[in-house]
């Protein structure tokens, strides 16, 4: 896989010229940013930037005033491969709170190797209603110890304005969820995104996150999406690498309060 091209590929897909997360949002390119903006329970964020040293700290300072006029927090999605080269620094003196980062990993769909059958005890549940969010939320927060309340929302908006767009499951033993995950499907996109996998402490090791995975590459497969990419934490980086996924940057979410 040639790295700096699907970078680019990427850039351009995922970024540039993004889809909206859904139909009732704005996604607009204004003064050197793509940023999406939205209701309160909605992503609201930036998701590229073209800057220079010259223009970033005007730029910031318009992005803060778009998202505080509405009353939204935003995120700021920060690339490695960003410029300026210091544009986290200046993230951060105009007072926008890093995350860990987490590296962007990406593989050819074609290329992933099978997955591992789940472990005895649990069975796969597919999201298509609110009953099933509501399962997803439950696993996400079991996962994760956070409030799943705003994901909830927004997945159901998903679920019910752009169903195709969406690909959610949730693990189960017996009656309880273990596990959620979903892929998304960007219309004209050459990626399809992995998101969620998260799996609560006392199922973890037992190759469910791989099955996870497995299961969304085969849907991606379905619908033709050559590529797979995951925001990935420390936890799910080493897996991720011995399937076959690459690292092709790093990712810092900076978050802003109004």
């Amino acid at each position: 896989m040639d790295l700096a091209l699907v970078r680019e590929y990427f850039d351009t897909d995922m970024r540039r010229e993004a889809p909206k997360d859904r139909p009732g949002v704005e996604l607009e390119r204004a003064g050197g940013v793509v940023r999406q903006t939205g209701d309160a329970d909605d992503w609201n964020g930036i998701l590229w930037s073209g800057l220079t040293e010259e223009n970033a700290d005007a730029v910031i300072a318009e992005q803060i005033r778009h998202y505080g006029a509405r009353g939204l927090s935003f995120e700021w999605k920060l690339y490695s491969h960003d410029e300026p080269h210091d544009l986290g620094e200046r993230l951060r003196a105009a007072g926008l709170v890093p995350e860990e980062p987490e590296a962007l990993m990406v593989a050819e769909v074609a290329e992933l190797p099978a997955g591992p059958a789940l472990p005895d005890g649990i069975r796969l549940l597919p999201v298509t209603d609110a009953a099933g969010i509501d399962l997803l939320v439950r696993a996400h927060e079991s996962a994760f110890g956070e409030d799943g309340k705003r994901l909830g929302a927004r997945l159901l908006a998903q679920l019910e304005e752009a169903p195709d767009r969406l690909g959610a499951v949730v693990a189960m033993a017996g009656d309880e969820p273990v596990s959620g995950a979903r892929v998304e499907f960007p219309p004209g996109a050459r990626f399809a995104g992995l998101w969620g996998g998260g799996t609560s402490a006392e199922w973890r090791g037992k190759g469910i996150y791989r099955a996870l995975v497995a299961h969304r590459a085969r849907l991606a497969a379905e619908r033709g999406y050559p590529y797979l990419q995951v925001d990935a934490m420390d936890t799910s980086r080493p897996i991720l690498e011995r399937l076959g996924f690459a690292r092709l940057s790093t990712t810092t979410p900076y978050n802003y309060q109004p």
